[in-house]
């Protein structure tokens, strides 16, 4: 029975990122953006020296270019060197961001960290900080930036030892929202012998796969808006069973958030400023104290929806929410900063005016309300509409199952969407739009500003 063990695996920390994409940030909320990543890595090796880890495995991507930056290159130096003092090691690969074609300064680094080559090598060493052997350590780095090889087939694990993790940054099972980087398969991890395969690459935490553990840590910081929620590593601890035991720990920074406000019921501006308030309030309390960068998305009906369909209203709601929440104000304490604000809302469906209206919005509603209530009819007209869809190869799948029984909130889905869409064309029709003597309006566009 080997010793029991805790190391850290984690992945992509893109050291200096410049975060493109965000305009219009205080001074204060740039600078934070651009030592964020800086920031992940000091908590990283705090984490590691208060939780009394063994090890830590990288996935890759340590710097965000090939052409890595020198103060990138002296931090990384810099937190190994105060892991050596603790008794801790280091593995590293490279990935695509990051392949050892880039350009580098010649810095010495530490005894106790190994970053591997592009080439297969046998299993390193880990040690528990007794001295003892904990596991040996597998790992392939990109040699440039393009690899397309499945680097997963030529990792080769050693007969013996007590266990055993590869690092791979790698796209598996192709997931389309990345770059399809050393491809490979989930089974060709699970069927290679290892123990547990620290991955790199996606930036989305998940578990792939568990005895043996397959998994990707997701990224340190987020780096995008699309990058939403937290973000840091994996804390592992595996028994004197071989029982892998996995926990989450945070290390970011900065979040980004993206909160939704259902304006139905909301009848004046001050009520609708004042629930956009709360939300992001709240918002930013859920986040564990890091700083929040907030998308707020405006969803639902209601009468406000003619004011939010005119852009300069709402640039004044984001500017007015802005200065409420001001970063410049808050001191060391976390802030909160509205990147951006979408509006998606439609016209108020005034159903009891709908039903003895004498139009073809009222026409319809009243045919809609007379199938809702048929519950037959209404599945033969739905069949009937969707029939020559359903022929369509793509289409196809999405009808597969549901011809017999289609899900009555499709039928008032649309019957919403079409009441919605006329509407809106009454109310454009009803409040044409001022012009300038050149043509051009005088007022905003619906939609999303920041």
């Amino acid at each position: 029975m080997s010793a029991a063990f805790r190391f850290i695996h984690a992945a992509d920390l893109h050291l200096d990122s410049p975060f493109r994409g965000l305009a219009e940030v205080p001074d204060k909320v740039g600078l934070h953006l651009r030592e964020s990543t800086f920031a992940a890595l000091r908590r990283l090796t705090d984490v590691a020296i208060e939780r009394q880890v063994d090890f830590i495995v990288l996935a890759g991507d340590l710097y965000d270019a090939a052409d890595r930056s020198l103060r990138a290159q002296l931090a990384l130096q810099r937190e190994w060197s105060k892991l050596q003092s603790h008794g801790i090691q280091v593995f590293a690969i490279h990935g695509n961001h990051d392949p050892l074609s880039g350009s580098k300064a010649k810095l010495d680094i530490p005894d106790s960290v190994t970053v591997f080559g592009a080439e297969a090598s046998e299993g390193r060493p880990a040690y528990r900080r007794d001295g003892e052997l904990a596991a040996y350590i597998y790992g392939i780095s990109y040699g440039t930036r393009a690899v397309t090889d499945n680097l997963a087939a030529r990792y080769v694990r050693r007969p013996d030892g007590p266990f055993h993790i590869a690092l791979l940054h790698a796209n598996v099972d192709g997931d389309p929202s990345h770059d399809p980087y050393s491809p490979c398969r989930l089974d060709e991890l699970t069927g290679a012998g290892f123990d547990y395969w620290a991955l790199g690459h996606i930036h989305d935490r998940r578990v792939l796969h568990e005895y043996p553990h397959v998994a990707y840590s997701g990224n340190t910081q987020g780096r995008n808006p699309r990058e939403t929620g937290s973000k840091g590593c994996y804390i592992v601890d595996v028994t004197e069973s071989r029982e892998v035991n996995m926990r989450f720990e945070p290390l970011d920074e900065i979040r980004f958030a993206r909160a939704e406000l259902d304006i139905t019921g909301l009848d004046t501006e001050q009520a609708l400023l004042e629930a956009m308030q709360a939300l992001g309030e709240q918002t930013a309390a859920e986040h564990e104290g890091r700083h929040v960068m907030l998308k707020m998305v405006l969803l639902g009906r209601g009468g406000l929806h003619g004011r939010l369909s005119n852009g300069s209203f709402t640039a004044e709601l984001l500017a007015e929410l802005r200065e409420r929440w001001d970063p410049e104000h808050t001191g060391s304490a976390p802030w909160l900063w509205m990147y951006a604000l979408e509006c998606l809302t439609g016209a108020e469906l005034r159903t009891d005016e709908l039903a003895g209206e004498d139009s073809f919005a009222g026409e319809l509603y009243r045919m809609a309300l007379a199938l809702s209530q048929q519950p037959d009819r209404r599945q033969a007209f739905m069949r009937e509409a969707l029939a020559s869809l359903s022929e369509q190869p793509r289409l196809r799948r999405l009808f597969r199952d549901k011809q017999e029984q289609m899900p009555g909130d499709w039928f008032e889905q649309a019957v919403e969407l079409v009441l919605g869409l006329l509407l809106e064309e009454e109310l454009e029709q009803a409040s044409a739009e001022p012009v300038n003597p050149d043509g051009r309006s005088l007022s905003g566009q619906r939609g999303k500003v920041g």
